[in-house]
């Protein structure tokens, strides 16, 4: 194995590492010395060298992937749903509207807050949420980096997602009534 594989063996299950060299923030001569110490390789001018190209192969690649993503968000659309609740249980219940995921012995269910059933024992409950539904182009699928794109740009927000559903075509996002409006305004002017 060459350092050149080497360094980019040892990066690939270091996301963080991976994001500093995409954007170009991170000291290479630091990172080669840490890199030489954690392989025990003697040169650190290859790896310096290794980095350096790696670095800005991954910068062409995000660029480009970002690109797409951004290109399919503008062809998708917004809707937004106020009074959901998200609510997770051990036993089914039977839910006459909403949506349901069976996790293997847990329930998750969402709904109108006006359907929550009064008498279920539940392991969480949110009951004032407000839910955004990305519809986009069947391209989504096909289009890495969408899912990591959106929840990105949340977190860098400091929003929480309660629920994360990305369906075909459909992206579900539900987060609290207190974060709407910024998460609104935050997806709305990426999308459509």
């Amino acid at each position: 194995m060459t350092i050149a594989q080497a360094v980019r063996s040892h990066l690939r299950n270091k996301p963080y590492l991976l994001e500093a060299l995409e954007k170009g923030i991170v000291n290479l001569s630091e990172l080669s010395r840490q890199i030489q110490r954690e392989l025990k390789i003697g040169n650190t001018s290859a790896i310096k060298a290794a980095l350096r190209r790696f670095s800005e192969e991954l910068q062409r690649h995000r660029q480009k992937r970002e690109e797409r993503v951004l290109q399919l968000l503008k062809r998708s659309s917004i809707a937004i749903y106020d009074r959901k609740s998200v609510m997770i249980t051990n036993r089914e219940m039977d839910a006459k509207s909403g949506m349901k995921v069976d996790l293997l012995g847990k329930f998750v269910y969402l709904m109108d807050r006006s359907d929550l059933p009064e008498r279920i024992s539940a392991l969480v409950k949110h009951e004032n949420c407000t839910m955004a539904v990305i519809h986009s182009p069947e391209d989504l699928e096909a289009t890495p980096g969408v899912v990591a794109f959106l929840t990105t740009l949340l977190a860098e927000q400091n929003i929480n997602m309660i629920e994360f559903i990305s369906c075909w075509t459909e992206t579900i996002i539900v987060v609290e009534k207190k974060d709407s409006l910024k998460a609104y305004e935050v997806l709305s002017n990426i999308v459509g």
